[in-house]
């Protein structure tokens, strides 16, 4: 019978090949090193398109890198002008991704697609302007390296020495059309290397020194080879599913084994790594779960995990399946799907009595499996190894039977006052509705005692001869083995719907786990939050107590969180989680390293790499012997390992942002502080030499007249480092503020008080709103932004200055107002940072510290500060402090045992 192909998976195909044909083709020329003529291969294949297809081809960028033969091929071809930039003085020529969108040609040649562009082009990288030539519908023809492929990165650095730092995503590697290996044997890429066509004779020399020694070519080589011909089975994959092809194409042996909870299991894992192992063939270990997880006992779900966990220590791909009820079309389907050519199965271990009524696994493989060869072993039989596959049946409640009897009665008496025993198909109508309310409520042994009673009960009674178990019309007969039946069905149909609720459960419950585990997640600000959320749900999942250990600041993997509960880690727990570091493998509790730990330890591997240890001390030692709790924790220590890598990043890149902030705040110090700090110690200087050069010469008026200048400038040069010293301070977050309950005519008092001299001959009018209460606030600080304000308010305005409080709903707002130019257009959401200053011709020097220390230290109070000009001239600076609370109270009463 042929399967209905599935409706989502053809609108995906169709979708994918409506954008496959709007997209231009990109072809790779692929080599293992440089110099094996990948251009040159390029080249001839273009020029082959051009003379023979007549397609419009033009040569975007080609480096031919003085090669004669390379060049040679150039000539013909349409070149398109390239782009000039200017990088560090140097002038650059790069790719025109501009000039190649508006020629649109066919097909556009791209060299060195892993090249980096200079700075100041488009995209970063030229990779990414191919893909824009490629959603424009332009064909691309480019060449790359097998060591400029991102997921062979590391490996080839392994190899060579040689870090890579250009690279092409895997995932942009995957949608190419076509990738031609072009290929060459090490020594006649030497000797090319020997005679000057690759690098000049100085380089050369120092490649084979390098990347170019033989054995580095060798590994270069093959891993050229393997990429290309896994891109190639990806392309025939696709190719099978995309014609719904279904036998198997025997182009590679690939092998799978059927695991089960069986200890004979290993024994038939260790026969398929032994045959991959000859074939040098890939091979899977499949599970076909069953319907339930529940179905499974503890002794049964602990040998699967340790099956499982053997599969993966011998290289095999562990995959788990699920099936309703035919196991042999999952695996077969499986099989299939990936292109399996052996698959592996134990022989059946069950009497040949049982196969007359349900055939084996193996029978139903050999007779189904088409052209896939399948192998028949048998396991080593250790008594004590023999475990029952599924979990031992639990007692049955007896109210269940007596709910069977009950409901039988029921019907007997409903039935015989309703009809008699002229309407017998009635009679067995309410006979079978009761049993399917037995069968639905209270299972399978129960449906069958209802049944029982109700055959028995209806023979009893309504069959003649009345009140006696005989049956004088066999007519009869049918109706009672229809009851038995109809209850068996009914059951078997009940406990089916049964499992499948109690697995959906089980699956919503381990969904709704991890859901609460990302949510909580994406809200944890900082590694330590991140610890602390993944250690509550662990604790709560797995009823287990949590420790995670990490690399501290000298690199040492140590103990960063321990549950509550738990005792800190001991030195043996900390050398098994450098074991478990070191490996990247689960060790400790229940696995084959360390089993006698009472704590079972999980590598948390995300994206990046390593990030982490889990360690899981369980209240129960078996906890993680099932195959489910193995998996879900898998599941929360993936979520772990990601959300710790984000915050890593995230405090590394705030690091790095305050980093550049304290180097722009450094240079910014620098530049605008040289000058101010410069003027007043050159007029002290010029000052103090005039003082003691004409000691004799000038008169008193003319000594008075420098020592005041000395003066202001000293006041002028200390009010500019107190400046810059409020601002490191306020900056690193070591002022507090000390809020206490204050009238704001003392604050305004105070600071006016401070610059009585400085005011002097100003006038300053004060408008106080009556009804102003007491503020929630630091004195000084808040002294010190009217200061700032004040001082700002004298330097730029030669008026009266005002300073109004009023009181607004929640919060007081104090304002310092001028008559002098006021801000320039367009500064006045800025005038407010750090060396910002109000730039007008003639205007005063200064830092443009003070308005910044006013900012930080209303945000301190939670308050917000701003500027704006007035309407008839002058500038206003406001600023709100909130009241929130109640201030204590000043009746008389709250006052007494206060001294004078």
């Amino acid at each position: 019978m042929t399967e209905r192909p599935n409706a989502d998976e053809l609108l995906r195909r169709v979708i994918e090949e409506e954008q496959h044909s709007r997209r231009g083709k990109l072809t790779i020329f692929f080599g293992a090193a440089p110099g094996v003529g990948k251009t040159y291969a390029m080249l001839e294949v273009a020029r082959s398109e051009m003379e023979r297809e007549k397609r419009d081809v033009v040569v975007g960028i080609v480096e031919t890198h003085g090669r004669y033969e390379t060049g040679a091929l150039v000539l013909g071809l349409e070149l398109l002008p390239k782009r000039k930039l200017s990088h560090r003085g140097i002038e650059i020529e790069e790719f025109d991704l501009d000039a190649a969108l508006a020629r649109k040609p066919d097909l556009v040649l791209v060299d060195e697609l892993a090249h980096t562009n200079a700075e100041g082009s488009r995209h970063p990288k030229r990779w990414q302007d191919v893909e824009e030539l490629l959603d424009t519908g332009i064909d691309v023809f480019s060449t790359m390296n097998v060591q400029h492929v991102e997921s062979l990165n590391d490996v080839i650095a392994k190899i060579t020495g040689v870090v890579v730092r250009e690279t092409v995503p895997d995932s942009f590697l995957e949608r190419v059309h076509e990738l031609k290996l072009v290929d060459l044997p090490p020594d006649e890429l030497l000797d090319r290397l020997r005679d000057g066509k690759v690098y000049v004779p100085a380089q050369a020399q120092r490649a084979i020194e390098n990347l170019f020694r033989k054995g580095n070519l060798i590994a270069l080589r093959e891993l050229s080879l393997r990429h290309t011909a896994e891109r190639v089975d990806a392309q025939m994959q696709a190719y099978r599913r995309a014609q719904g092809i279904e036998q198997t194409w025997a182009t590679a042996d690939q092998l799978l084994v059927a695991v089960s909870p069986s200890p004979y299991s290993a024994r038939l894992i260790r026969a398929a790594r032994r045959i991959a192992s000859a074939l040098h063939a890939r091979w899977f270990a499949v599970y076909v779960e069953p319907r339930s997880p529940t179905e499974l006992s503890h002794p049964a779900s602990s040998q699967l995990s340790r099956n499982l966990r053997l599969a993966e220590q011998l290289g095999g791909e562990v995959v788990t399946l699920s099936a309703e009820s035919d196991a042999t079309g999952e695996i077969l389907r499986f099989a299939r799907e990936r292109n399996i050519t052996k698959v592996i199965v134990g022989k059946p271990m069950t009497h040949r009595f049982r196969d007359r009524f349900r055939p084996s696994l193996v029978d139903e493989l050999v007779r189904r499996s088409g052209d896939i060869d399948v192998y028949v072993t048998a396991g080593d039989r250790a008594a004590e190894e023999v475990v029952p596959e599924t979990k031992a049946r639990a007692p049955i409640p007896a109210a269940s039977f007596l709910a069977a009897a009950l409901v039988s009665g029921l019907a007997t008496g409903g039935a015989f006052l309703a009809f008699g025993r002229d309407q017998l198909p009635d009679v067995v109508m309410l006979y079978l509705l009761g049993i399917m309310l037995v069968s639905s409520r209270y299972g399978f042994a129960a449906s069958i005692l209802a049944a029982f009673l109700s055959v028995a009960a209806f023979d009893f009674l309504f069959v003649p001869p009345y009140f006696t178990f005989a049956v004088g019309d066999l007519r009869h007969m049918v109706t009672f083995v229809v009851m038995f039946l109809v209850a068996v069905v009914i059951s078997g149909l009940t406990q089916r719907v049964r499992n499948q609720a109690a697995a959906a459960r089980h699956r919503e419950e381990r969904t709704r786990s991890l859901y609460e585990l990302s949510r909580e997640f994406a809200g944890a600000q900082g590694v330590r939050r991140v610890v602390e959320v993944a250690a509550i749900h662990l604790e709560k999942v797995f009823a287990s107590k949590v420790s995670v250990f990490r690399l501290d600041p000298n690199g040492s993997l140590a103990s960063s969180y321990s549950s509550s509960r738990a005792a800190q880690p001991s030195d043996r727990d900390l050398s098994i989680a450098q074991w478990v570091w070191s490996n990247r493998q689960e060790a400790g509790l229940g696995t084959g390293t360390l089993p006698s730990a009472r704590t079972f330890y999980v590598p948390l591997i995300a994206s990046g790499g390593l990030v982490g240890v889990l360690g899981l001390t369980p209240e129960d030692a078996e906890r993680f012997d099932g195959i489910e709790q193995r998996r879900q924790v898998d599941a929360f220590a993936a979520q772990t390992a990601l959300a710790l890598e984000r915050a890593d990043l995230g405090e590394e890149t705030e690091r790095a942002r305050r980093k550049v902030e304290t180097e722009q705040l450094r240079s910014s110090l620098l530049s605008s502080v040289s000058h101010d700090l410069r003027t007043p110690l050159a007029v002290i200087t010029g000052a103090a030499s005039a003082l003691i050069e004409g000691a004799r010469s000038l008169d008193g008026a003319a000594r008075l007249d420098l020592s005041t200048t000395i003066l202001e400038e000293s006041e002028r040069l200390n009010r500019l480092i107190r400046n810059l010293l409020d601002m490191t301070r306020l900056e690193s977050g070591t002022v507090r503020v000390n809020k206490e309950w204050l009238p704001l005519e003392e604050v305004v008092g105070a600071a006016l008080h401070r610059l009585e001299s400085r005011l002097a001959g100003r006038e300053v009018k004060v408008e106080l709103a009556p009804d102003l209460p007491l503020v929630p606030c630091d004195a000084v600080l808040i002294e010190q932004v009217l200061i700032n304000l004040l001082e700002n308010a004298t330097k730029y305005a030669d008026g009266p200055i005002e300073i109004r409080a009023a009181l607004s709903p929640g919060e007081a707002v104090v304002e310092v107002a001028d008559f002098g130019p006021g801000i320039p257009a367009g500064q006045e959401a800025r005038i407010f940072d750090k060396f910002e200053r109000a730039v007008r011709e003639g205007s005063p020097g200064g830092a443009g510290l003070g308005l910044a220390i006013c900012r930080a230290i209303v945000a301190a109070h939670g308050g917000t500060i701003w500027a704006r000009n007035r309407a008839h001239g002058g500038a206003s600076f406001a600023f709100a402090l909130p009241i929130r609370g109640e201030a204590p109270s000043l009746a008389p009463e709250a006052l007494e045992g206060v001294g004078p």
